[in-house]
């Protein structure tokens, strides 16, 4: 694919702004809800259990305050630019410290810049955050087409790969020469795709869920087939984690790499689009559940979560959002050919764990690899603080002789 990018002409103060009308609507269409039965079992495995998204939208419509997520993002310094006709919401935070490293940081689904908010000031502030002036970045946070404040696409073509051409143009039209790349989810596809492009000026990446699934367990995985021969312990609890997924875990995925269209309950029902975001990984269902039980883990609160379904509705961006899954062509956790220096932080409640064996051979060039005690998916958005000391580690080594 040849890059048809020009150069942004224009970058455009953004304002989050959402009219009373729109609350009111919100409002009405959750007290509206009409609610099914309970589940006919005591777990989670036919889905989002009754009395969560019950204490969810009870939450929502009795304690939420609903400006919050709007005052929060307009405490930040927010921008529109088009790229290849499409314009791109980003937040730009520099740093108050000299010689600040640029890092561009891509969200996931069903995430949103609303996951990234917590490290926006140890990273660009380092300072008063426990670190040190030398540990400071420019960030850089983009919406995903499709995603939030950024336009949805009218038109095919979206991609991962194309975002991470459109990301390397966005860094570029910034003025930085000279930058690091950082993803989790479909950030981490591309962020790991900005990497085999290799452009000029990206110094490396870190990924938080990073492809290093060999093809022939790759091939095993779609096939349903068994574990190839030979893996090692880690290899192996590697290749189970990934084969539940397969078969059990991503259902949700399934639905939108075929038929996004058909979701129209999640521009209609806000219960519906809150059950069909919470529904991710059983991991991270455990950990919202928790929190809408009055115990959260990490920073991942009732208002955390609410922040981003709210910002998914307001925008309704759950169908556009969706799309990408029918966009992407790439194995989602497959090697990508990433050649530039890259770094990868293993959490334990991730969708799995890779092993370093394989992690060494999908990044050449791997300056940094470590597994932490606590965190899953949305390793930026519940765990902040460790997430930060992790890119601080990671880009340690890239930072002599940076310029912006």
């Amino acid at each position: 694919m040849v890059s048809t990018f020009e150069t942004a002409t224009e970058i455009r103060p953004f304002h989050v702004e959402i009219p009373e009308e729109a609350l009111d609507d919100l409002r009405g269409r959750i007290a509206a809800t009409r609610w099914p039965e309970k589940e006919t079992v005591n777990d989670q495995t036919q889905g989002v259990q009754l009395a969560t998204i019950q204490a969810l939208v009870r939450y929502w419509s009795t304690h939420y305050d609903f400006r919050r997520f709007e005052a929060r993002l307009n405490e930040l310094p927010q921008f529109m630019t088009e790229i290849d006709g499409l314009d791109i919401h980003f937040i730009h935070v520099k740093s108050p410290h000299e010689d600040a490293l640029p890092l561009i940081i891509t969200h996931g689904w069903p995430g949103s810049v609303i996951e990234m908010l917590n490290v926006i000031g140890p990273l660009t502030d380092p300072t008063a955050h426990g670190g040190s002036a030398e540990d400071a970045f420019d960030v850089v946070i983009p919406s995903m087409p499709g995603y939030g404040f950024s336009e949805r696409p009218a038109t095919t073509g979206w991609d991962p790969i194309h975002i991470a051409r459109a990301w390397i143009q966005l860094m570029k039209g910034l003025g930085y020469t000279r930058y690091v790349a950082q993803g989790g989810d479909w950030g981490a596809q591309i962020t790991d795709v900005m990497g085999a492009e290799a452009p000029p000026g990206l110094l490396g990446i870190h990924s938080n869920m990073p492809g290093t699934v060999p093809p022939e367990v790759s091939k095993a995985l779609a096939t349903g087939g068994p574990a190839p021969t030979g893996l090692s312990d880690e290899e192996s609890r590697a290749f189970e984690q990934l084969s539940f997924l397969y078969t059990k875990g991503i259902g949700y995925a399934t639905e939108m790499n075929l038929r996004p269209q058909t979701l129209y309950g999640l521009a209609d029902s806000p219960a519906a689009l809150a059950a069909w975001m919470l529904d991710h990984d059983a991991q991270s269902y455990e950990d919202i559940t928790a929190a809408f039980e009055g115990n959260a883990v990490g920073n991942l609160t009732r208002d955390e979560v609410l922040d981003n379904i709210t910002m998914t509705w307001l925008t309704n961006t759950g169908i556009s959002s969706g799309r990408l899954y029918w966009e992407n062509t790439l194995g989602f956790f497959d090697v990508k050919g990433v050649s530039v220096p890259a770094a990868v932080s293993v959490f334990p409640r991730e969708l799995y764990q890779a092993p370093r064996s394989w992690t060494e051979k999908a990044y050449p060039k791997l300056i940094y690899f470590n597994e932490v005690d606590q965190g899953n998916h949305f390793a930026a958005w519940q765990e902040p603080d460790l997430f930060t000391t992790e890119l601080r580690a990671a880009f340690s080594s890239l930072r002599n002789g940076r310029s912006s």
